[in-house]
């Protein structure tokens, strides 16, 4: 049994076409011969941009020369409305700054000191399961954000403001792509941007919630109540070299992105890892069978569950939930025997890298004992970037590869899942890699 993946539409379709694709699903956009590809050059009239899959010239760009390759600002297009200045779109000295500030947060010791936190969420996303059909996504949605509320705000997702803000962003996540169509083939600026009316004023409540949720951590703070936790440890680190705490504008910022990327990427994840373990029951029970060491909030548990670590790995492979990634080029380049011009747009797609036909042993099978073979070990190395690579890899890769294993573990242990006949998700690209009609699970108390 293959795990499904988005049809690839043709090799050559008119540029008209190609923007109606993109702007439904920038996953089925694309054609199938970039599974095989080691780079491919998009040409019209307006723009060239370039995919690249080949393992050196992902390693040029993201992990020998990044500074030569900054983040598109197109990327901005879509996103700024929500993330403002945040360190997912920044680049050079600022990125540098906000970096010094956010990474001590997340540096050795802080994971154990989030741990309690994410088991609480855990046990709470078991106790809230139902039984029977279910839409999986909203579930792990749910467990998600509240991990982040805890282990980022002290608060669970009960709360007010944190209900709020989780509810907000489930109407944003399907209204927005990752990507805009302009950053990934840049648009002439008399084009009009591809915007759903309702976009930018949906991410101003959301902003407006976030923005309570830190006023209010600021008063902790300056009246010494503050619990110590990750927005605390945050707002009160100084850059090292200026002194400078960030604003409570900047920090807005901030928890916009750790909300995106910790909350919709984790849920992405955990949907697709659970439905793989409905495909796949062998695996399934290995899990189950895993999770019985679950059996009290120690960190220590985690190295207990190496097969359901490997499992989640191998979602992450398949399912990467931020499928596309764009660069510039800063001055010309020549990449293999192609002359690439400044400005340029260089996209790297986790899509198909993960799944790439020359680089993987049957790519799109899904195999979590692949991690232990040495295609699997090389692979690993050269050609996975579900959390990017280099200097600006996610500063969260960590944590998510704590939080996902630990709640994909503790769910199973209670419950079997099991495919809905006629149900097979189609994956998309919305704000991470959905299913286009939400991912159908049955459920039941094992």
């Amino acid at each position: 049994m293959i795990p499904p993946k988005p049809p690839s539409r043709p090799d050559r379709v008119s540029l008209w076409r190609y923007m109606q694709l993109f702007r439904q699903d920038i996953l089925s956009a694309q054609p199938a011969r970039l599974y095989r590809a080691w780079m491919a050059e998009f040409r019209t009239p307006f723009f060239r941009s370039y995919l690249m899959n080949q393992p050196e010239l992902v390693k040029t760009v993201l992990k020998d020369r990044p500074e030569d390759f900054p983040k598109s600002n197109r990327v901005g297009e879509g996103l700024r409305p929500l993330l403002g200045n945040s360190v997912f779109l920044t680049n050079g000295e600022i990125w540098k700054r906000q970096r010094r500030i956010i990474d001590p947060a997340f540096e050795g010791g802080r994971l154990r000191e989030t741990f309690p936190a994410m088991w609480d969420a855990s046990e709470a996303a078991a106790a809230r399961l139902p039984e029977g059909v279910v839409e999986i996504e909203e579930q792990t949605s749910h467990a998600a954000a509240d991990v982040i509320f805890r282990t980022l705000f002290s608060i669970p997702i009960q709360d007010r403001l944190a209900s709020a803000v989780f509810h907000e962003f489930r109407a944003y996540q399907r209204s927005q792509p990752i990507l805009n169509l302009a950053a990934f083939v840049p648009l002439p600026r008399w084009m009009p941007r591809l915007f759903r009316r309702d976009t930018r004023a949906s991410a101003a409540r959301i902003r407006a919630l976030i923005a309570q949720l830190v006023d209010r951590r600021a008063e902790e703070i300056a009246a010494g109540t503050a619990p110590d936790d990750l927005a605390t440890k945050i707002m009160t680190t100084r850059d090292p070299e200026t002194g400078e705490t960030f604003t409570p504008a900047e920090m807005v910022d901030q928890v916009a992105i750790f909300f995106l990327a910790g909350h919709e990427t984790s849920a992405s994840a955990l949907a697709w890892a659970l439905y793989l373990m409905a495909l796949y029951p062998e695996w399934q029970e290995k899990v189950a069978q895993e999770a019985r060491a679950l059996d009290a909030c120690d960190f220590s548990v985690m190295s207990k569950l190496p097969v359901t670590r490997d499992v989640f790995r191998e979602t992450l492979r398949l399912y990467p939930p931020v499928p596309m990634m764009v660069r510039e080029a800063t001055r010309p380049e020549h990449f293999r025997d192609r002359d690439v011009r400044k400005g340029s747009q260089l996209v790297l797609s986790p899509w198909h890298l993960h799944r790439h036909e020359r680089l993987w042993e049957r790519p799109d099978d899904f195999d979590p004992g692949r991690w232990q073979t040495e295609n699997g070990k090389t692979c690993g190395r050269d050609a996975y970037i579900p959390f990017s690579a280099g200097a600006r890899v996610c500063t969260g890769a960590g944590f998510a590869m704590v939080e996902g294993p630990l709640i994909l573990a503790r769910l199973l242990r209670d419950v079997a899942v099991s495919p809905v006949d006629g149900q097979a998700p189609v994956p998309v690209a919305h704000l991470t890699v959905r299913a286009q009609s939400g991912i159908w699970l049955n459920l039941s108390k094992r």
